[in-house]
């Protein structure tokens, strides 16, 4: 995300903690992905006041924006937590953060820009810790669609690097051992009063192959923009038990006990 989709973030962002109202977690350790200066800050600060939170920052952001953010809206966080920048992870395909570290991962609008979410939600299981959450939004396929239908070379549209469904992510989820996932999804409509406004807001979201100040032809574009958002969270449930791969269980000599009368 860039700045001009930042009213975005936080938007989408205030929806997935809403979601959070009805679960029952005991929240120790945070790992938020990607952090940006937004309201996320104050509702951790209320609802779970003593959290440890790590973060990764998105491209773009500064040390001292996150500083003044935390500052203002969540004041612990400056001594309780560590921040990595996102490109930390995306080049390393690692969190900087050991095995079983953290009770709840939330990840705002990010899947869908990477090559492989698989390898993402397996990352997330890894610093999960037993009975731990993952809740997360992303942008699906039907995104943009309106662009779709443009005549061929009116603009370089770009597909999503990741066009999950609801469904898709649903399974990912399972073969990836979380458990019971819930999926939902929603349409938000964007009206426009200019060419350029929708253009920033395309380049902003990664659909254009090119800058927006390159696309030359204008004043044929539709003046909307249809987001599909997709919501979702799952469990970690079970995860010292015995696991299978190719209709072969694989069990922790730690698993294996004497029986006893």
């Amino acid at each position: 995300m860039t700045q001009p989709i930042r009213w975005l973030q936080d938007e989408i962002a205030d929806r997935v903690l809403q979601k959070l109202d009805i679960v029952k977690l005991d929240v120790k350790d945070v790992l938020i992905v990607p952090d940006f200066p937004g309201k996320h800050f104050s509702f951790f600060a209320k609802r779970y006041p003593y959290a440890n939170i790590h973060s990764l920052t998105e491209e773009g952001i500064t040390g001292l924006e996150m500083w003044r953010s935390k500052a203002i809206s969540h004041w612990r966080s400056l001594f309780r937590g560590n921040t990595t920048p996102l490109a930390h992870y995306l080049a390393k395909g690692k969190f900087n953060l050991p095995d079983n570290s953290v009770d709840l991962v939330l990840s705002n609008l990010l899947l869908q820009n990477l090559t492989d979410p698989r390898h993402f939600l397996r990352e997330c299981r890894r610093v999960l810790r037993e009975g731990g959450l993952i809740t997360f939004s992303y942008l699906g396929p039907d995104t943009g669609k309106e662009l779709h239908a443009l005549e061929p070379g009116l603009i370089q549209f770009k597909n999503l690097l990741s066009p999950w469904d609801m469904h898709d992510m649903g399974d990912a989820l399972l073969g990836e051992r979380f458990s019971d996932p819930v999926m939902d999804m929603e349409f938000i409509s964007l009206d426009y009063q200019s060419d350029a406004l929708l253009l920033l807001d395309l380049e902003a979201l990664k659909l254009l192959q090119v800058p927006a100040s390159e696309v030359s032809k204008q004043g044929f574009l539709p003046q909307k923009m249809t987001l599909e958002v997709v919501y979702g969270h799952a469990w970690v449930i079970g995860k010292q038990l015995s696991k299978t791969q190719d209709n072969v269980a694989y069990i922790d000599a730690n698993q294996i006990g004497r029986k006893t009368r």
